[in-house]
């Protein structure tokens, strides 16, 4: 062996490559490729009729669009407690970087039940808003509030570690040739912060698209409104009727592979990679 040879602390590449491919299969090919062999029982027809019945469609249309918004949501307030745990020393910071994994920690449906019981007519935030007029339990906004709360620190753990990592030189520079805090982040920290903050958004949005047990509570369940396409998966499996079941989940899985796909593609654009 070369004295210049590098010794490797794991096995080698073959036996590390069929140990990944292995695990990987186990865990996430074999799953997906039962979902395409469940729904195909159904055949073309079938399948088409069942996830373009109505209130599947409205199911689609309430998960999609409430993920997207809360997907947003965080895309904006992650990246604001980001910078701050990031750039700032303050007492309770330590207390606060914690919390932000509270919504990993805590399993969802406590998550469901304590935000029901809070924006609900007679919770604490609930009550005053109803008092405006302002309705959050069993309602789209609802739905929204859960599903920011679970996706919250996929914003921030993408988004501060790269703002721990970046240089204050060219902060400096800009301040110094007379530009505006403004533009210094617009042109000099956005562009190093964006591929971590489209990560972070696509991550926090395929999650969102997946969630049912914190949202099932404050959701309402009202057909047509407040149904996401995960209870309806539920509803499916409660009825056997399994090969509907994975006609849904399997729209869900193909919408979440181009979600990613396309913020990958936008990252390498990103970074010159096309």
């Amino acid at each position: 062996m070369s004295p210049h040879a590098k010794k490797n602390i794991i096995p080698g590449f073959g036996l590390s490559l069929g140990l990944t491919i292995s695990f990987i299969s186990l865990v996430v090919l074999i799953p997906m490729l039962t979902l395409v062999f469940q729904s195909s029982a159904l055949g073309w027809s079938g399948f088409w009729k069942t996830v373009l019945d109505p209130r599947i469609l409205a199911s689609f249309r309430v998960s999609f669009l409430c993920s997207f918004i809360a997907a947003l949501i965080n895309g904006v307030f992650g990246l604001i407690l980001a910078w701050v745990l990031a750039r700032y020393r303050f007492p309770g910071r330590r207390l606060i970087d914690g919390l932000i994994e509270l919504p990993f920690a805590l399993p969802t449906a406590v998550a469901g039940i304590s935000l029901t019981a809070l924006y609900s007519d007679k919770g604490w935030i609930g009550e005053p808003l109803a008092r405006l007029g302002l309705k959050v339990a069993y309602t789209p906004v609802g739905i929204i509030v859960a599903l920011t709360f679970i996706t919250l620190p996929f914003v921030v753990r993408t988004v501060q570690p790269v703002l721990e990592q970046l240089d204050h030189v060219y902060e400096e520079a800009g301040r110094m040739l007379g530009a505006s805090p403004t533009l210094i982040f617009f042109r000099v920290i956005l562009p190093e912060i964006k591929p971590a903050l489209l990560t972070g958004f696509a991550l926090a949005f395929a999650r969102a698209l997946g969630e049912y047990g914190s949202v099932v509570f404050i959701a309402g369940n009202m057909p047509f409104k407040t149904e996401i396409a995960p209870l309806m998966i539920m509803i499916k499996l409660e009825q056997f009727n399994y090969g509907e079941a994975t006609a849904v989940a399997l729209v869900m899985l193909g919408a979440s592979f181009v979600i990613m796909f396309i913020i990958n593609s936008i990252q390498a654009r990103s970074a010159g990679f096309v």
